[in-house]
């Protein structure tokens, strides 16, 4: 018995909140990264979803090209924090003010 495209996209909305409330209400940059990552696993699940109801494989392949920017952004971004840390000795949001001029 196939699980209903509703039940996806509740999952998925579910999935995509609590990685918006990360992003919201975290201060350190490696939770907010990690949160992003979430959001954007939430919207691989709707374009997935889809894809299934329309009997189309447009939206899998759209997902495939979003994990693999996905996997760049998570390269790009802990070089950024690795090297915020050796400089700054923290990840914290708020304590960072390496980038005003």
């Amino acid at each position: 018995m196939p699980v209903p495209a509703s039940h996806i996209l509740v999952f998925s909305l579910v999935l995509f909140a609590i990685g918006m409330l990360g992003v919201l209400t975290r201060r350190n940059v490696l939770i907010i990264l990690m949160s992003i990552e979430l959001m954007m696993n939430a919207a691989n699940i709707n374009f997935v979803a889809f894809s299934r109801q329309l009997n189309n494989i447009g939206g899998q392949v759209f997902s495939v090209f979003t994990i693999v920017v996905a996997a760049g952004e998570v390269a790009v971004g802990l070089a950024i924090v690795l090297a915020l840390f050796r400089n700054r000795d923290t990840v914290m949001v708020d304590e960072v003010h390496i980038m005003r001029g």
